[in-house]
């Protein structure tokens, strides 16, 4: 019998490690059984009639979006909130479940809003819950970063799909460390925030508009075409993204100096060298841009696709296409990564944000390799960043032609989690995230790399599968 020209070997490497040593060519597959529990609802969900068009619809939708920057104004005329109304990131929770740094956010927040002197005396007025409410931001077209505490007059971006009219909206960044969205509460917080409510909101809302009506509004999503070819992954690394918008704006920001209803020079210039030294500034445009495109696949009924991915700092929840406004959720994870100073794990609060939103449209951590530098934030290595990539094709739906990666010869990043294939596979989407201290008041302590809690797509799976139609007898 002659000896094989060829080996495919699907599954554990310990045969084909054995081929391979007599020098037979082996083909591995990497390949592993479905999550537990999972086959019969796969079974269902895959003889679903629907289920390839409504994909097709659904990615169709997504990536026919575009994002515009359209304005900028307070919440409380945005979203109607009203005094003691409060937004946070994440599945809706509770203030007694709610993790360290969404606590510390809400006290801050109560303090902004002047229902409470000090920050501290705020948790008297959340364990009552009178006269306060909480609210998740995804459901009033909103997300918000990290503790994702919006207030009714916290200035806040508005983005705008000029096919549709469709609008979100996100929080201006306030920065790295002690701030706000990391559950941070002191007097140089609440000196920042307002000073971002007093100035640089109304500055920059004069700079959107006057662009607006003058060239067009700023084009969002462009600009994160751009800067994914430039370095950046539009999470944790949106340094070219940031520098992009200042040169749209910035003209027309110096320009509001002048006139009988000018702004102040020295704010401009304030203004200006707080969004050019914040290289985050513009994850608060890639995240409401993400959920624009996203929100534009909702209620496609037989869907699989995931359209939020959001987390509270207790729990990490899902939404789908095809199951509407329902939450899938489990314990949100630590993240693995790199700390500051002296901190450790021990240190660092379950993740939390709505940043993962990045990551449900196909950037961020499904975008790692058009930015190996972000592995020196995050942890890793640029061959981690690459792989990662790859790997999360195997449980997409489509590949987004706008958003390249230029290291892969110009693929398409992944786009569309679809949860038939991370029950699958049991490939979950990676994340890279910031860390928040778990005790309100620290702050950030360090950046890393997390997934969802597994158990949550097979929730998923099984609320699809019990909407699949009955087949005709």
């Amino acid at each position: 019998m002659s000896a094989p020209t060829a080996v495919v070997n699907v599954g554990a490497d310990l045969l084909a490690d054995a081929v391979a040593d007599q020098a037979v060519p082996v083909s591995r597959v990497d390949w592993r059984p479905p999550m537990e529990g999972t086959e019969a609802d796969l079974a269902l969900v895959a003889a679903d009639p629907r289920r390839r068009t409504a994909n097709e619809r659904a990615v169709e939708a997504v990536l026919g979006t575009t994002a515009t920057l359209v304005d900028v104004a307070p919440a409380s005329e945005l979203l109607g909130l009203e005094r003691g109304q409060f937004l946070h990131a994440g599945p809706p929770i509770t203030w007694e479940r709610a993790s360290g740094p969404l606590r510390g956010a809400l006290m801050g927040g109560a303090a902004l809003e002047g229902l409470v002197e000090d920050p501290e005396d705020a948790a008297a007025l959340f364990e009552s819950g009178d006269s306060v409410s909480l609210d998740p931001c995804h459901h009033h077209d909103s997300v918000g970063p990290m503790a994702g505490v919006v207030t009714p007059s916290m200035w806040m971006f508005v983005l705008e799909d000029a096919a549709t009219g469709r609008r979100t909206h996100c929080t201006l960044n306030e920065g790295l460390g002690k701030v706000l969205r990391y559950g941070a509460y002191g007097p140089e917080v609440l000196q920042r925030l307002r000073w971002m409510g007093d100035v640089l909101g109304p500055l920059l809302q004069r700079a959107v508009r006057t662009v607006r009506d003058s060239a067009g509004p700023v084009d969002v999503t462009g600009i994160l075409t751009q800067m994914l070819q430039m370095g950046d992954e539009a999470h944790n690394r949106n340094r070219a993204g940031t520098l992009m918008l200042l040169r749209d704006l910035g003209p027309a920001m110096v320009l509001s100096s002048r006139g009988p209803d000018a702004t102040d020079a020295a704010d401009v210039a304030e203004a200006m060298r707080f969004v050019g030294g914040n290289d985050h500034f513009f994850l608060n445009l890639a995240m409401p841009a993400c959920k624009l495109a996203l929100d534009a696949a909702r209620g496609i009924d037989g869907s699989t696709m995931v359209v939020a991915m959001a987390r509270n700092g207790t729990d990490f929840g899902i939404q789908v296409a095809g199951t509407g406004d329902e939450w899938f959720t489990g314990p949100a994870q630590v993240a693995d990564g790199l700390f500051l100073g002296d901190y450790g794990p021990d240190d660092a609060n379950p993740d939390i944000g709505d940043s993962a939103i990045t990551e449900t449209a196909g950037i961020g951590g499904f975008a790692m390799a058009t930015a190996p530098a972000i592995v020196r934030l995050v942890g890793g290595s640029v061959g981690d960043a690459l792989a990662t990539t790859r790997r999360m094709h195997e449980i997409a739906l489509a590949e987004n032609p706008r958003w390249s990666v230029p290291v892969l010869e110009f693929q398409g990043t992944p786009t569309g989690i679809d949860v038939t294939k991370v029950c699958r596979t049991g490939i979950l989407p990676q994340i890279n995230t910031g860390m928040a201290g778990a005790v309100a008041g620290v702050g950030q302590v360090g950046a890393g790399l997390v997934t969802p809690p597994a158990d949550i797509f097979p929730k998923a799976l099984h609320a699809l599968a019990r909407r699949v139609p009955p087949s005709p007898s």
